[in-house]
């Protein structure tokens, strides 16, 4: 129900604020009012529509950024298992290398020289975080390609690539449905982690940096400035949650109590 809710406020965004989030105006730093429902920032831009527009900025980074993961996951650890040989051993090697080098580190490191937008943020936490669920994939696909209707599939002529896309790939859909959720979730986190860090296009609108520029004036006590984007990201981790609870309930039915 908190996943419905936040995707359908990201959705009516431009209909549920009533000004442009990046729009200025001359009351700069005003309380909650009848015309601005959580007040001003230091630039006088309506902190409710900005949070409103927040919540599309994190649900759009955390679907592309879910969706590009699983899919690089998928096929290059797919393909590994099947393929075999040099071609499984460097994909391997690849994959050793980003899990050992702790990737939120160099997230940092070139967000900061980066200063990326959303295309760009999503495509740096995507190339970083598809190693782990590519070695869970490339686990699985090594136990499915000995079972009996692969072993039928090659036989009757299907290509690595057919099987992968035809046999492999919606045998584990379970497993990159929870993939996507646990992706999607630290996406999340990620993007706001680094706005807030102050390394991400200034001009986005982003939970992350409502909260870092409110926090500059917190001696103001500005909690209307600071508290609706802070709720809103717990929300949205614990709606992401639940889902993935649920999802782990269909796919493992022993864990229902």
């Amino acid at each position: 129900m908190l996943a419905v809710l936040l995707i359908v406020v990201g959705l009516l965004a431009p209909l549920l604020s009533p000004y442009e989030p990046t729009a200025f105006s001359e009351n700069t730093l005003q309380g909650p009012t009848s015309q601005h429902w959580l007040g001003t920032n230091d630039l006088g831009q309506d902190i409710w529509s900005r949070v409103l527009f927040g919540t599309r900025t994190s649900l759009i980074n955390a679907f592309f950024v879910a969706i590009i993961t699983v899919t690089l996951a998928a096929a290059l650890g797919g393909s590994a298992a099947l393929i075999g040989g040099l071609y499984e051993r460097f994909i391997l090697r690849i994959i050793d290398i980003l899990l050992i080098i702790p990737n939120i580190v160099l997230i940092i490191v070139i967000a900061a020289y980066l200063r990326p937008g959303i295309v760009m943020l999503i495509l740096i936490l995507s190339v970083f975080d598809w190693p782990g669920c590519a070695r869970i994939i490339r686990s699985q696909t090594l136990i499915l390609k000995g079972k009996a209707h692969i072993l039928a599939a090659k036989t009757f002529g299907g290509g690595d690539l057919y099987i992968l896309f035809k046999h492999i790939i919606p045998d584990l859909s379970p497993i990159l449905m929870s993939s996507f959720i646990a992706h999607a979730r630290r996406a999340v986190f990620m993007e706001a982690g680094l706005a807030f860090l102050g390394i991400a296009d200034p001009a986005m609108v982003s939970w992350g940096i409502i909260i870092n520029r409110a926090l500059q004036y917190s001696y103001l006590s500005v909690w209307y400035w600071i508290i609706p984007p802070a709720l809103g990201l717990a929300v949205m981790v614990t709606a992401f949650s639940y889902v993935g609870y649920a999802l782990e309930e269909i796919i493992n039915p022993r864990l229902k109590v």
